[in-house]
């Protein structure tokens, strides 16, 4: 009796119920509620459903990220870089960078959109960050979930990137919920229902120079940004080339979705309560909204003098697509934009912006790197 008595209390000792906080229990709720916006309200489930489950097995399981865990090896490929040079070779062989060639001025709309990121970066100094701390943070105002994971550890900051990550990749998710009240508090209806001239179209010489030139202007200018300037851009040369489809094929589907579920298990499992339950996680969570926030309102009110320059040419909208949330941001253009005029068809004008956007935010992470001497 006594030996039943004794196993039943080992086993009872060994589950999560004697050993979780209230924090677990805290992050536990918190994982069940992207879950619920990940499969209910579709916002990036892609990136959501495995980021919350990561951050759901950690909160009830936490040597599963300590060394030799299963998540801690997945982790190790963030902080290597590799997953997020993946990530952007995907993006690449996805993307049609049609619409930024037949508009470059796109790529104003794009750099516009950065200015988020400085105004955080200058904040996160104030609030106490060091230099190279304040960088990582400050990048998130880009939405790019890859670029800021990616900065962060080329940058040494290990201790950040957890909350880094969620917070980039949860404004990713939640791109459609942030951005359009600043779009429409920053326009006009009747700047809304400006509908643009059609595209032009490209030819495919130039959808096979862009890579090629993007890479090798780029990366002599900021050598630092080759691994992911010069994946995104390989990813795009392989669908423009025409010539390598099983590896297009690969790029964007099985590759892609493989990294994803790595990826996103991995920063989810980075928030364990001890580690994301703290004042600093709260100002980071904080700064990447405000950096958020400011770089759409910059591509919008960019587009705004845009629109006035061209007499009228240029729907403000697309401006706030300049942040890098392929296609999302896009979309949310596209959205806002018919809500004002049904027949208003924003989306490709749009994604000429978020295209240059993902440029323009492994640009700004170049120059961090290059201000730090990485």
């Amino acid at each position: 009796m006594d030996y039943i008595i004794n196993t039943i209390e080992n086993l009872m000792g060994q589950t999560a119920f004697c050993s979780l906080t209230w924090k677990n229990y805290l992050m536990i709720v918190i994982a069940l509620i992207f879950l619920y916006l990940a499969i209910k309200k579709e916002y990036e489930p892609l990136l959501l459903v495995p980021i919350s489950f990561g951050m759901l097995l950690v909160n009830m399981y936490p040597p599963i990220m300590e060394e030799g865990g299963l998540l801690h090896f997945f982790y190790l490929l963030d902080e290597w870089s590799i997953l997020p040079s993946l990530i952007f070779l995907g993006v690449g062989a996805m993307t049609d960078f049609g619409p930024l060639i037949a508009n470059p001025g796109s790529f104003l709309l794009g750099a516009a959109a950065q200015f988020g990121i400085f105004t955080a970066y200058i904040m996160a100094i104030l609030m106490g960050f060091n230099g190279k701390a304040a960088a990582a943070i400050s990048i998130i105002g880009g939405a790019d979930g890859p670029t800021s994971i990616f900065l962060a550890g080329k940058l040494g900051q290990s201790t950040y990137m957890g909350a880094i990550a969620v917070a980039a990749y949860s404004y990713m998710s939640l791109v459609p919920i942030i951005q359009p009240p600043i779009m429409r508090l920053l326009t006009t209806e009747k700047e809304r229902k400006i509908k643009m001239e059609q595209l032009r179209p490209v030819s495919k010489l130039e959808k096979i120079l862009f890579p090629v030139t993007v890479t090798i202007v780029v990366v002599m200018i900021l050598p630092s940004t080759a691994p992911l300037i010069g994946m995104l851009m390989l990813g795009n040369l392989f669908r423009e080339s025409g010539v390598v489809k099983q590896l297009t094929e690969t790029a964007s589907n099985a590759l892609m979705y493989i990294v994803v579920i790595l990826l996103g298990t991995s920063v989810g499992a980075t928030t364990s309560a001890e580690a994301f339950l703290k004042i600093t996680t709260l100002k980071i969570v904080l700064l990447g909204l405000i950096a958020f926030a400011v770089g759409t309102a910059a591509g919008v009110l960019f587009g705004k003098l845009m629109c006035k320059v061209t007499h009228g040419k240029i729907n403000p909208l697309i401006g706030s697509a300049g942040v890098s949330a392929v296609p999302m941001a896009a979309r949310v253009s596209q959205k806002v934009g018919s809500e004002a005029d049904p027949t208003n068809f924003l989306l490709m004008h749009a994604m000429g912006p978020n295209v240059a956007g993902v440029i323009g935010t492994a640009v700004a992470a170049g120059v961090f790197m290059a201000i730090f001497g990485v």
